[in-house]
């Protein structure tokens, strides 16, 4: 061996000297220099080596080499996995790493012609054995993942977890015994705050060995390749028993709306159970298979996640740039907050150089998905707009866009703090008391109300024109004052609109029922007792006609509100019942007319209170 390493520095010697010397008469120097700093160098043993260093150096390395070859070719043409027998796979990596050594140690002196031509017969012997590797490699990941699937019978969300103990014997390696730990099924997550071991430790301990050795060969490429396709396949696979579909966004677009909504509820669970569980349980893992090799780890998880990942951000931006109907709102909310929610886990996860792009994509498409919410709302707007003044709703009622909208709003402000978060993003500018949330929801609220003034025009009876008017604006109030939308508007907003809803009522009584009250006013100035006579009887008959024809017709009118309906009929008979019975009163007490006085009054004050009563009985459908 001393011998052996000593012919192998006069070697070096040689080389550098050859290498250096531009000229025969440098070339001496140089050997002269060595022979002055170690006399090992001594002119005449260098002499002697470059005599004969086509011989004794070259047969050296080609002794080595011959050794090496026997050994590789034996694995190389195994028919059993190496790793099946601890002791053949800790040969084969023996083996390998003797040959990088001695490649190592040769490559300085490749241009020597000799030694350049066995240089050449190791990289080949390296190349087989890295193919032999890098089959061994594939088929460890393939047994390993076998081992660690989604189990497709369980609950959904549920994992089959199979690993082996991280103090198992080192015989647990051997693949033939097929005594993996079997691990029971877990129960529906609820708590995706957990990272799995996807493979056996022992697994992984020995992939990190052949990577180790791939990476060092210069088979970094391959290496990251084959534990790519392997664990991305394994990811796949998990994604789709997670009732995920691949879906390109056209074929978002064009699924019916149910099925659609069915399909965003899998791709949340999908896409938490993603990024909070199988991507930092697949990051663990390259970081234990390429440890010490970080680029190839960073590298090998962004190839094994990024097509799961670009999986589930396509279908958020399919949602985000699809239709801005607004019965989508409530999905497009649901996907928004997911992402949202997930982003601690896209900045950690992805954190590395090569997952940017995907870190990014993530941050573009949430974005844009509260682009497309406050896209929502325009939508709303402009159906608000578009909604036409056609056929009056019977009877003065709830028309029904008032239901729409009022249900609309309040089921959205129960996503008050996320709606928040998405206007507070646009580039509006809030005033001085109110976020930019309130100002959207105020011009809705305008818009609402300027629509119902235009359809209220389609009532040809001023009365029924107020009736309607003071039922959508009493339900536009108490849908307000009954959930997060009135802590939006506030209570002044609540105020003014109660102010407005009793000054239609004012309106309603004023234009129908004020009418009534003249005729039930007496002129004092009437010349003599039959001349007033004359005159009351003249304005009983018209009450008489006017008020059976009013009762007739407000009776079959709506007021929904069972409370304004009460304060409308206790307003009326205040205004009317007092005036009525002092008229008739009068009227009986004047002479012979007096005396006749049933003749003419139709209705007794109990009968006007009763016919009071029986207003505003019309049907009340569609309250809610």
């Amino acid at each position: 061996m001393a011998e052996n390493g000593e012919e192998k520095l006069l070697a070096v010697a040689r080389h550098i000297a050859k290498t250096l010397g531009h000229n025969e008469s440098m070339a001496d120097d140089i050997l002269q220099i060595f022979s002055n700093f170690d006399g090992r160098f001594s002119r005449e043993k260098l002499a002697e080596g470059q005599a004969g260093e086509d011989g004794s150096g070259v047969a050296t390395l080609e002794r080595a080499l011959n050794s090496i070859d026997g050994q590789i070719s034996r694995f190389v043409a195994a028919d059993q996995p190496i790793w099946a027998d601890p002791a053949d796979s800790a040969a084969f990596l023996d083996t390998i790493d003797e040959l990088v050594a001695i490649i190592r140690e040769w490559s300085p002196m490749a241009s020597e012609k000799p030694i350049g031509v066995c240089l050449a017969r190791a990289d080949d012997m390296m190349q087989q054995a890295m193919f032999r590797i890098e089959e061994e490699f594939r088929s460890l990941m393939e047994r390993g993942a076998e081992s660690f699937g989604l189990n497709p019978q369980g609950d959904a969300g549920a994992m089959n977890h199979r690993f082996d103990s991280e103090e198992e014997d080192d015989d647990d390696r051997d693949f033939n015994n097929g005594d993996d730990i079997q691990i029971p099924v877990a129960q529906p997550l609820t708590d995706y705050d957990l990272i799995i071991d996807a493979l056996p430790s022992a697994t992984i301990n020995d992939l990190h060995e052949m990577a180790k050795r791939m990476l060092g060969a210069g088979f970094g490429k391959a290496c990251s390749h084959v534990y790519s396709s392997c664990r991305r396949e394994f990811l796949e696979e998990s994604m789709s028993r997670l009732g995920l579909q691949k879906l390109s966004i056209e074929e978002v677009h064009k699924m019916p709306w149910q099925e659609l909504e069915d399909e965003i509820d899998r791709w949340i669970k999908a896409a938490n159970v993603a990024l909070r569980i199988l991507f930092p349980s697949e990051r663990r893992l390259c970081d234990r298979v390429f440890f010490g090799f970080s680029s190839a780890a960073d590298l090998s998880f962004m190839e094994v996640c990024r097509g799961s990942t670009i999986q589930l951000l396509n279908f958020a931006d399919a949602i985000a740039i699809g239709s801005r109907s607004p019965e989508r709102l409530f999905k497009v909310l649901d996907v928004f907050e997911t992402m949202r929610d997930l982003m601690p886990e896209f900045e950690s996860v992805f954190s590395d150089q090569f997952c940017s792009v995907l870190r990014n994509e993530a941050v573009t498409i949430w974005k844009r998905l509260g682009e497309a919410i406050r896209g929502i709302f325009m939508e709303l707007e402009n159906l608000i707009r578009r909604d036409p003044a056609k056929a009056a709703v019977p009877g003065g009622g709830l028309h029904p866009i008032t239901r729409y909208v009022m249900n609309y709003l309040r089921a959205a402000c129960r996503s008050r703090q996320t709606l928040e978060q998405v206007f507070e993003e646009s580039n509006g500018v809030p005033s001085k008391d109110s976020t930019l949330l309130t100002v959207q929801m105020s011009w809705i609220m305008e818009l609402l109300e300027s629509n119902l003034e235009v359809k209220s025009k389609v009532y040809k009876d001023p009365a029924l024109c107020y009736v309607f008017l003071m039922n959508n604006g009493r339900y536009i109030v108490q849908k307000v004052k009954d959930g997060d939308l009135g802590l939006l508007l506030g209570d002044d907003w609540i105020r003014k609109h109660n102010v407005k809803v009793r000054q239609y009522h004012m309106n309603y009584q004023r234009s129908s029922w004020n009418k009534m009250l003249g005729l039930l006013k007496v002129d004092n100035t009437a010349e003599g007792m039959s001349g007033l006579g004359k005159t009351m009887k003249e304005k009983l008959k018209q009450f008489n006609t006017q008020f059976d024809e009013i009762c007739k017709v407000h009776s079959t009118w709506v007021v929904f509100d069972e409370q304004l309906r009460e304060e409308l009929k206790i307003s009326l008979a205040r205004l009317l019942v007092p005036a009525y019975g002092s008229f008739i009163g009068r009227f009986q007490n004047l002479g012979d007319i007096g005396k006749n006085a049933d003749r003419y009054i139709r209705y007794g004050v109990e009968d006007i209170e009763a016919r009071i009563n029986e207003l505003f009985k019309g049907t009340t459908t569609g309250r809610k």
